[in-house]
């Protein structure tokens, strides 16, 4: 019997435009907003924008017109118990193309030029793992334009493999299926009004091409180097990709350390970490890249790699880092282990820090701690764990404090953990301090292939405000609460004027929004979750809009929107104590058979208004 796709990708046609987060240097920006659908009544207060501003717009693959016998639009057909294309694939979608000569066609309606993309796409794996490399065809109104490279050899990751995550034949679910490949048009940039076709020709010798979404960017100039730096080149860096250059990095930005100057990183690829295992470390330095088109920090390591090989990025106190890709030939995740993957940047110190247009690829998480940071106008993609993460790094020590933190207008997407997450842990021995003053603002979060759009687990004084979370394979697009038998609980945190699309994947029973507390295990066991969500829209969550999960929690709901969950509006499980106050809010558009609110514990929950 054919199933029936689930509403929210009609919803998210309707806005196939997604003018996606990150700043590239010298780009001209764009506002991210998400208009509600025409059918649907809005409720006290539907936030009009969410997410980051961005110098690109995203084109979603459905939303295109397809050609040819085997070419196809796939779409989620609800909740199931294993990753799939279309649980990865951003608002659960994706046009597949199969045959020769099979095609997808999409037209430049940003009204900008664009001298760049970035293809989101997945093509399979080889019988033994490994990968595979191939090209999809170009064409611009009609006249073949370049075949596009793409590749697999970062993708197809098997969750509970029992050899390594990247072997397809020990038993492993399969996911991690989509990466991103971003290109510079060859010849005359796209105009706005051309058409774009995307085809599998004679030459592209995949056996199958899955096209999630496509980003339109017109890349400005090259940065030029700042007064009073020093070029790493000087110090002996090969931006041509040729020799290793960690060495001289590190050797120009110590020098820039001592000499009280900044240090520049000229337009080039430089290869580092290949033959050495030491981080950079760029504690109290400017450093700055040409733009994150331009300059890039390639993290080649032995694969397997060696026990220990560190190849992280060290920002401390008083450091800038600005307008740089930093990327990676990891495969699997685990920092420090054969897979080759390490924290892009792990930040700290008390001393306050700055991490600015970056752009890291198929690395570990960005790993936030410190007092008085700030990461802005950034991305990532294709991440082995969270996408920007702040913490208190699970030790006591007075530069990891995560203290004011701030996280805004970010870019995240394809991430292998949380695209955004605050995580307060009290160490193994309890005596970290509670995190304080996190802020994660005006994020985008798209199509997270482990875990959540956004997480918040533990701290005080917490504020999550005008995000967008596109979907989420495995879990929940918001999930609040604590992680962890040594994690902080979250004591007060505001949820507000975010846009939730989805959630409520095929990892257990995760849900648009879910808020639980620490376990009876925890060293917390009687601690409360407190947390307001005002003026969010949620909508098309796989499961609950949003789930109260044991034990012990107090919600505040004010002037939300719920709009066509799959499951109820709002359910409280059993075995819950706490209560709800619950005022202005909007639950529409049930499927049959759910009611909007329902609560398994009306003796130890209550709810009021």
């Amino acid at each position: 019997m054919p199933r029936t796709p689930h509403p929210l990708r009609s919803l998210l046609l309707a806005a196939a435009l997604i003018p996606a987060s990150a700043l590239a240097a010298a780009a001209p920006a764009a506002a991210r907003s998400y208009e509600p659908d025409a059918t649907v009544q809005p409720g006290p207060r539907v936030p009009a924008v969410a997410g980051a501003t961005t110098p690109f717009v995203t084109i979603e693959a459905e939303s295109g017109s397809i050609s040819g016998a085997g070419a196809r639009k796939r779409a989620l057909a609800g909740v199931g118990t294993v990753a799939s294309l279309e649980s990865e694939a951003s608002g659960y979608g994706l046009v597949e193309l199969k045959n020769t000569n099979d095609s997808l066609s999409i037209t430049n309606t940003t009204g900008k030029v664009a001298n760049s993309l970035v293809v989101r796409a997945s093509i399979p794996d080889a019988a033994n793992g490994g990968g595979i490399d191939a090209t999809i065809d170009l064409y611009v109104n009609g006249v073949f334009r370049q075949a596009i490279p793409l590749s697999s050899k970062q993708a197809w990751n098997y969750r509970g493999a029992t050899t390594n995550p990247d072997d397809p034949n020990a038993g492993g679910m399969p996911y991690r299926f989509y990466n991103e490949f971003p290109v510079r048009i060859t010849g005359a940039p796209i105009a706005a009004g051309q058409h774009l076709k995307f085809q599998k020709g004679a030459a592209n010798k995949a056996a199958v091409y899955d096209l999630d979404s496509i980003d339109l960017e017109n890349v400005g100039a090259e940065r030029t180097q700042p007064a009073n730096s020093l070029s790493v080149v000087t110090y002996g860096a090969d931006p041509a990709f040729g020799k290793d250059s960690t060495t001289a990095i590190q050797n120009a930005v110590n020098a820039a350390r001592s000499q009280g100057r900044s240090v520049w990183l000229p337009k080039g690829k430089y290869l580092i970490n290949s033959t050495v295992s030491t981080n950079l470390d760029l504690t109290g330095v400017k450093v700055e890249g040409a733009g994150m088109w331009y300059t890039t920090l390639y993290r080649r390591v032995p694969l397997p790699t060696p026990a220990n090989w560190r190849s992280q990025i060290k920002v401390g106190s008083g450091t800038t880092l600005t307008d740089v890709q930093i990327d990676a030939n990891a495969i699997y995740r685990g920092v420090k282990g054969p897979g080759g993957s390490d924290y892009g940047v792990n930040a700290s110190g008390a001393g306050g820090w700055l991490v600015e247009r970056i752009w890291t690829r198929h690395t570990d998480a960005n790993w936030l701690s410190g007092s008085n940071g700030v990461a802005r106008n950034s991305r990532t993609a294709d991440s082995y764990g969270d996408g920007f993460n702040t913490n208190n790094s699970n030790h006591k020590d007075p530069d990891l404090l995560g203290l004011n933190l701030l996280v805004q207008n970010n870019f995240a997407r394809g991430t292998g953990d949380d695209s955004f997450a605050t995580y307060s842990d009290a160490g193994t021995n309890g005596d970290s301090a509670v995190m304080s003053g996190t802020r994660i603002l005006n994020n985008t979060a798209v199509a997270p292939w482990w875990a959540n759009g956004i997480r918040v687990a533990g701290g005080r004084n917490i504020q999550v405000r005008n995000n967008l979370v596109n979907g989420s394979s495995s879990n929940s697009a918001l999930e609040i609460g604590s992680f962890g038998d040594t994690g902080h609980p979250t004591e007060s945190a505001t949820i507000s004027d975010n846009i939730l699309l989805g959630g409520g994947g095929w990892n257990g029973t995760p849900q648009g929004v879910k808020i639980t507390s620490p376990s009876s295990t925890s060293l917390f066991p009687n601690a409360f979750t407190t947390v307001t969500l005002s003026n969010n829209l949620l909508r098309g969550a796989l499961r609950a809009g949003v789930l109260v999960d044991r034990t012990r929690v107090n919600v505040t709901l004010t002037n939300n929107t719920i709009d066509r969950p799959a499951q109820q509006g709002i359910r409280v499980n059993s075995g819950v104590t706490g209560t709800g106050r619950f005022s202005g809010n909007t639950i529409q558009n049930l499927a049959p058979g759910q009611v909007a609110t329902q609560n398994e514990s009306p003796s130890t929950f209550t709810i009021t208004g």
